[in-house]
Parts: C-alpha cells; sequence; structure tokens
C-alpha cells in the first residue's frame, strides 16, 4: 500500500513536492488555506547564479545556479526567456569590474554542467552566460531600432540604451542570463499538472487546524477534515513555526515581510530586460529593480527602508515560540490585502526612485496592488539566500527554501529522507521533468493564470510569459 503525504502549504514548495512524490506514486494530500495555489510572497527570478546579491558567498551563487536549471526543467513554460542587466550606480562605492572573477567562475561551472548534462543548457549558451558593454556600445545602440522580437543581447539592451541615463551608472554593464519567473504561470501549470495525477489530492480554502504525533506518523486535523498520515511535510512558509509548535519542535528563524511594487509604463516597448541597478540594502542608495511584465506594466523593488523594506518587517523567534509574530497591521495586510494607499504611496516612492537612472519612468503610475506576503528565513542571518530543507522529527520535513529556485533541491533532499526512513524504495534518478507539465498547452495555462491573477487582484496582463523559454 503507497504511503500516505500530508503537505500543508500550496506555495512553491507544496506544490512542487506534491508533483514530485506524485509522480512517485505516493498518495499525497496537499492543504492549502487560501483559494489559490502560490499566494505567497513576491517572486520574479530565475537567480542562475545570483548575480542581484553581490555579499552573498560564491557558493551559494553556483548552488543557486544548478538550483535555478533545474527549476526551470521543472516549469519550462513559466519562464520568461529575457536576460538581466547588472548595473552599478555612479555613486556606489565598488566598481563592476569587482564582479567579473565571480561571472566568469559562473560561466564556467554552466558549461561543465552543460558537458555532463546538455539538457541542462537551458540558459542558452554557456559562452553566452554573461556579456560586458561598454558607455560607448550603449551609446551606439541609443540610435538603433527596437526589435519586434529581440534576440541577441544586444537587441534586448536598444530600449534600455535609449532610456538610461548614462551619467547615472558605471561602465561596463553586465548582461546575464538570469531569466524571470512568472509565478501566476507556476502556479496554473502546477494546479493543470496535480489534477491528472490520480494520487493526490488538493484542497483549497482548508486550513490545517492541529497536527499531533501518531507513533512515526501523524494524526491531522483541518476544515471538516480529519485523518493519518504516515509522513509530514511543513510548507506552509512564514507560518512554519504554527506547525512546529503544534509539535513541540523549537528553532530559531526570522520572518520577513516583502512587497515589489506593481506600475504602468504604457510608453515603454513590449520587450525589455529586467534591470538590477545595485545598492547596499537598507540604505537610501538600496539596490533598485525593474522588472518588465506585459502590457505595460513593471514590478519594482527598492531596498529602501521608505520603499520595499520597513523596521517592522523582520522579526524574530522568541523563547516561547517558533513562529516570529509580525505586526498586527502586517498580518491583516497579507490575510486581507491591501486597505489604505501606503502602497500607493511607496510605489509613486518606488517609481521616483528608478527614475534616476531611467528619467522617462516617471512617467509610469500606479499599476495595482503590490505582490506582497511574507517569508522565513531559516537561522539568523538575514542575509541568507540558499536553503532547503530540514528534518527535526523523524518522518517530519520542514521546508526552508528563501529563494523559488532552491525548491527542487528540496524536495530531493526529501526523497533521501523518505528513503531513510523506509518510507519510499530507491529511485534511479532525481532528475525531475514531468510529462504532465510539459504536455500541458500554452493557452490552458494561460487561462489559469489569468483566473489565479483576477482571483488575487492583479492586472491579466501580467499573467502571460511575455516571452517563454
Amino acid at each position: 500500500m503507497s504511503k500516505k503525504v500530508a503537505i500543508i502549504g500550496g506555495g512553491v514548495s507544496g506544490i512542487s513536492s506534491a508533483l514530485i512524490l506524485g509522480k512517485l506514486g505516493l498518495d499525497v494530500t496537499l492543504f492549502e488555506r487560501k483559494k489559490t495555489l502560490i499566494s505567497g510572497p513576491p517572486f520574479c527570478h530565475l537567480h542562475a547564479g545570483g548575480n542581484l546579491y553581490r555579499e552573498i558567498s560564491d557558493e551559494q551563487c553556483i548552488t543557486l545556479l544548478g538550483q535555478s536549471i533545474d527549476f526551470a526543467k521543472l516549469y519550462p513554460q513559466s519562464i520568461d526567456k529575457r536576460p538581466t542587466v547588472i548595473a552599478l550606480p555612479s555613486d556606489d562605492p565598488q566598481e563592476p569590474q569587482m564582479l567579473f572573477r565571480r561571472l566568469e567562475l559562473l560561466r564556467a561551472k554552466y558549461k561543465e554542467i552543460v558537458q555532463k548534462q546538455p539538457d541542462c543548457a537551458v540558459l542558452g549558451e554557456s559562452d553566452n552566460y554573461f556579456e560586458l558593454f561598454s558607455k560607448e556600445q550603449i551609446i551606439e545602440l541609443s540610435k538603433g531600432q527596437e526589435a519586434e522580437h529581440p534576440k541577441s543581447n544586444r537587441e534586448w539592451l536598444i530600449p534600455f540604451a535609449k532610456n538610461v541615463d548614462i551619467e547615472s551608472i558605471k561602465f561596463p554593464i553586465i548582461v546575464v542570463q538570469e531569466y524571470g519567473i512568472n509565478l501566476f504561470s507556476v502556479g496554473a501549470s502546477a494546479g493543470l499538472a496535480l489534477e491528472s495525477m490520480p494520487s493526490v489530492r488538493v484542497y483549497r480554502e482548508c486550513e490545517v487546524t492541529d497536527v499531533q504525533r501518531d507513533n512515526d506518523g501523524f494524526f491531522l486535523k483541518a476544515n471538516n477534515y480529519s485523518g493519518e498520515f504516515d509522513y509530514l511535510i511543513n510548507a506552509c512558509g512564514f507560518q512554519t513555526g504554527v506547525i512546529d509548535d503544534m509539535l513541540g519542535v523549537k528553532e530559531k528563524r526570522m520572518v520577513e515581510f516583502k512587497a515589489a511594487f506593481t506600475a504602468l509604463w504604457s510608453q515603454r516597448s513590449p520587450y525589455w530586460p529586467e534591470i538590477i541597478f545595485h545598492g547596499e540594502r537598507g540604505t537610501p542608495r538600496g539596490m533598485g529593480q525593474f522588472t518588465p511584465y506585459c502590457g505595460g506594466f513593471v514590478q519594482l523593488h527598492a531596498m529602501t527602508q521608505d520603499i520595499t523594506l520597513c523596521r517592522e518587517c523582520l522579526v524574530k523567534t522568541t523563547p516561547q515560540s517558533s513562529y516570529p509574530k509580525l505586526g498586527k497591521q502586517l498580518l491583516k495586510t497579507i490575510e486581507n490585502g491591501w486597505e489604505s494607499d501606503e502602497y500607493k504611496i511607496r510605489t509613486k516612492r518606488a517609481i521616483a526612485y528608478l527614475a534616476k537612472f531611467l528619467p522617462q519612468f516617471k512617467e509610469a503610475k500606479v499599476g495595482g496592488i503590490p505582490l506582497y506576503g511574507a517569508q522565513q528565513i531559516p537561522g539568523v542571518d538575514p542575509t541568507l539566500r540558499v536553503a532547503e530543507v530540514a528534518f527535526p522529527k523523524k518522518n517530519y520535513a520542514r521546508c526552508e527554501i528563501v529563494k523559488v529556485s532552491s525548491a527542487v533541491d528540496m524536495v530531493a533532499e526529501i526523497i533521501k529522507n523518505m528513503q531513510e526512513c523506509g518510507l519510499l524504495d530507491e529511485h534511479p534518478t532525481t532528475e525531475f521533468t514531468l510529462n504532465e507539465i510539459q504536455s500541458l498547452k500554452r493557452e490552458d495555462i494561460d487561462s489559469r493564470a489569468q483566473k489565479i491573477a483576477q482571483t488575487l487582484g492583479y492586472p491579466l496582463e501580467m499573467s502571460r510569459v511575455c516571452n517563454p523559454l
């Protein structure tokens, strides 16, 4: 008889676990307390090398590269194939050349991965992993005609070159193959695939209210549901500590409220790269992030205290509980949505911040509510970007991903743990490409993604992948 697995939480951790374990033939039940899958903190970026975070270690960057390849292979129809521009502001204390060594290291690692497994070349040719552009080249590109469907880095850079204030940044700039992820498409793809799996059940709007140890298994109660399970996966995201408290598990962790603001810049051309203006987190010169969507919509981060960050946004555990509690107003926002006009004020600040580098962007308007939620960060280091999963009790997995790219590695570790616990036979591979996702039709994914966007209150244009992988 197939072992019964309970998964609490329908974010990226939960759905990825359900997809892969369901494919292995396990009896999987997923509980999601909200109406849709993928309703947590915003994600938009395939961190294929972690170049957004110059402060993290080489080891974390190499890990993110491999994890991003696995994620792109699992959710290929949700990857937006457009490069990322990395630029250093003219007043930044560092120089672009300081990033070159790491970029060369990552290019060599990517090449090594592709040579061993050619199907891992999801980021394009390894020799093209990154490219440098001088000030003179950007000036020349600013005179060019924008491509209807850009293919080369030069073509992708033309709208950037036409709009950037070249005196506001240092040269050379870097173009790197860190692609986008459309969260609505991920939720749609996973939902459709899970519905086709006979061994998987998904309960939406179903909150787990109690979990008790039952010998080596677990007894779980939820809305109008109770049942016994052999293995428990805690994929509750920022509320992971709630389940830990039920099971008497003590753990140090942080929870951070995250918001990415939505702007509408109708004048921009359809195809833009993502743009990162590096900066020091939490200072008035924090990192700025410009993430393009279809229909002129743009997602914005500005890692300053008065835009993306706030003093009450990062909280820690206490000796009494493994669940760090955000303030009442932030929890109310997560549960019920934005009631005040504060997000409009912060969106306008974000527009002004990015307009320091892209002057015409000052014409952008508030495009809708932010993408928002909260995420956990295991331990006590707020700069941690690579984490997967922990196993604090027998037959109990606690998902701890910080970046969505880590989800496949996380499931691979869960499979190993289940094998060690005697709940799953040995499998010859941890390569995860699922026909249930690969065979989905583009129109079906787009239709479901639109429904998710509509349910969550976002513009329908943001649900489409502009340039599918």
